[in-house]
């Protein structure tokens, strides 16, 4: 039997490098079902997504908070509550999978229905599957009721959640949930966990199997690249620009830029797809529904793009939001180039500045090729597309296995791990198991520390390069086991 066959697709391994590995490991005394395991759950492809929606306070917060297994979506007993982020991964019984928490659904959002709705048909418009949280000690209510409608327009699988059931009395409330017609309602108290083991084996069934991998494979068509920022950076000027016409409204008021626009340019001899984004705000009021629906969008072309071009206000004072937009970047796993607009603007005093904010608030992204530009004058456009370039080979780059064992074995002799407890562990072999981004994994004598893995990727960078490109690496620990005869 091939060996992908049996231990599924690893994308990036050839089968000679994979048989080479695979020899490794047994040497080793490792379970070769596990390594398989390993390299697959490392090197995965995109993630299905889950989109969790509801009316506002009906738990859905807490609900995505009991699915990730830790507490990050911000929760209040209030609607309207803000939030940081909106998507996350999470794992159910070995099946991993992206969970999008969406904005409460109100009939006045900004005096207009349509925003809503927008924002409704958007959030399950990009996601596999969809759960539908009610308020089971309120019942259906009037809102729930035009949920339905938009979730049976889009024609995606529905879960359906009856939450606030915190106990057997409850039940009978939940039960009254199948007249919506989206099949049988889950009782679920997502405040104590009651019922949820049974709803994600629903929602497992709900949703698509992770695609088979893919890596190498490039998507037909232009390179996309994502010019992302916090509102009045000057995407829309940047665009408009490269474009050399006006095609995107452009005003000095923050946060003009309501939906994506996806424009072919050509810059540098070659097409791109830019998709100019509205700007990230630092807290997104679900009650302020043109913006909720906006960063939306702004997380969906991110998704959906290979590169992202971050734009930076160099004129003023690196922020939070700054730094933030930046760790989406490299978290959605994108090559990243960051721009530093409006350089025009600049004093030398500025400049000194803006070099100290850059070293004291970057540091974890130094590998991401920098140009500075201006959107208004044009000044070094012409950096642009190189630096992209350049970000999208490091997002490609390959090594082989045998070259990066050659590499791991220099580098454990030169520079081990620290000895804790007595024990020295130490990297045995390991191989990339996947790009865009590189993805890498190590087989461990015993427990990595963080800041030795930061050594290794610091030198993996020395090494080959992956010039704006994040890069993941993860560490398996296994018991020896008996060497088969």
């Amino acid at each position: 039997m091939d060996q992908h066959d049996e231990h599924g697709d690893i994308g990036a391994l050839g089968d000679a490098e994979y048989a080479e590995f695979m020899e490794l490991a047994a040497e080793e005394g490792f379970d070769l079902e596990d390594v398989a395991d390993d390299l697959a759950a490392a090197g995965h492809g995109p993630l299905p997504v889950l989109a969790v929606v509801g009316r506002p306070n009906v738990g859905k917060s807490t609900l995505v908070n009991r699915i990730i297994g830790r507490r990050e979506a911000v929760v209040e007993d209030r609607p309207g509550v803000t939030r940081d982020r909106v998507s996350y991964e999470a794992n159910w019984n070995g099946r991993r999978f992206k969970i999008v928490d969406t904005g409460g659904w109100e009939q006045d959002v900004l005096g207009i229905d349509a925003s809503v709705a927008a924002q409704a048909e958007f959030a399950i418009e990009a996601a596999d599957a969809v759960v539908f949280v009610v308020d089971s000690t309120v019942g259906a209510t009037d809102t729930d009721e035009a949920v339905v409608k938009l979730l049976r327009r889009a024609g995606k699988p529905v879960v359906l959640a009856a939450n606030k059931v915190d106990g057997p009395s409850g039940e009978a409330d939940a039960a009254a949930l199948w007249n919506l017609g989206l099949g049988e309602p889950f009782p679920v108290s997502s405040l104590h966990g009651r019922g949820t083991g049974d709803l994600l084996d629903a929602i497992m069934e709900a949703l698509p199997e992770a695609p088979e991998l893919t890596f190498g494979n490039t998507v037909g068509g232009p390179r996309r690249i994502a010019l992302i920022g916090r509102p009045n950076v000057g995407k829309s000027s940047l665009l408009n620009k490269v474009a050399n016409e006006d095609r995107v409204v452009v005003n000095e008021m923050a946060g003009t830029t309501r939906d994506p626009v996806d424009e072919l340019i050509e810059l540098g001899g070659i097409t791109w797809k830019f998709i100019d984004t509205a700007g990230i705000r630092r807290r997104v009021h679900l009650t302020e529904g043109a913006d909720y629906y906006a960063s939306l969008r702004t997380a969906a072309a991110l998704e959906k793009a290979e590169v992202a071009v971050i734009l930076i206000d160099a004129s003023e004072t690196l922020a939070e939001q700054d730094t933030r937009i930046i760790s989406m970047a490299v978290e959605a796993g994108r090559a990243v180039v960051i721009a530093y607009n409006k350089w025009d603007l600049l004093d030398e005093e500025r400049r000194y500045y803006l070099e100290r904010e850059i070293e004291r608030d970057l540091v974890q992204v130094q590998w991401a090729p920098r140009v500075n530009v201006s959107a208004r004058t044009g000044r070094h456009m012409e950096k642009l597309v190189p630096a992209v370039e350049a970000a999208l080979a490091g997002w490609e780059t390959r090594v082989p296995t045998g070259r990066l064992n050659a590499f791991l074995g220099e580098l454990v002799a030169a520079h081990p791990h620290p000895i804790r407890g007595g024990k020295q562990p130490r990297i045995l072999f390991g191989t990339q198991a996947g790009t865009k981004p590189p993805r890498f994994v190590l087989f461990a004598s015993g427990f990595l520390e963080a800041g030795y893995r930061r050594f290794i990727e610091r030198r993996l960078r020395e090494e080959f390069g992956f010039e704006g490109t994040p890069i993941q690496v993860s560490v398996r620990v296994r018991e020896k086991r008996g060497r088969k005869k």
